[in-house]
């Protein structure tokens, strides 16, 4: 078995809930398994690159994964051997700067130890 590299944990908001796992939620069973076995190769494969993950800036990358409607985009950050996942999203556009912010926010809070 391949050793473990990091563990994954979900951004939680001040309210306590957990953005990134109700994306996941919302997706339908074949999909949610997609975006989950994707994040397990991140998990006991990182550090990856194309097609699978790509860094975005300093601090901030997106897990791609395939689904049937499209591409689900994970933002996470990785913190020693944390991974995080900050934001996730169907891509529908090519461009996704507000996403993209909100990722950064959420990195922001977790910097500061608020999260």
């Amino acid at each position: 078995m391949t050793p473990l590299i990091m563990t994954v944990h979900f951004f939680r908001t001040a309210a306590g809930t957990e953005p990134v796992r109700d994306v996941l939620r919302a997706l339908p069973t074949e999909d949610r398994k997609a975006v989950g076995t994707d994040i397990k190769t991140v998990q006991f494969g990182w550090p990856l690159g194309m097609p699978l993950v790509r860094k975005l800036e300093h601090g901030l990358w997106e897990s791609r994964s395939h689904i049937r409607d499209g591409i689900v985009r994970v933002l996470f950050t990785v913190t020693g051997c944390r991974m995080v996942l900050l934001h996730g999203f169907i891509k529908k556009s090519l461009r996704a700067p507000r996403e993209i912010e909100t990722a950064r926010s959420r990195l922001r809070q977790l910097q500061r130890g608020k999260r």
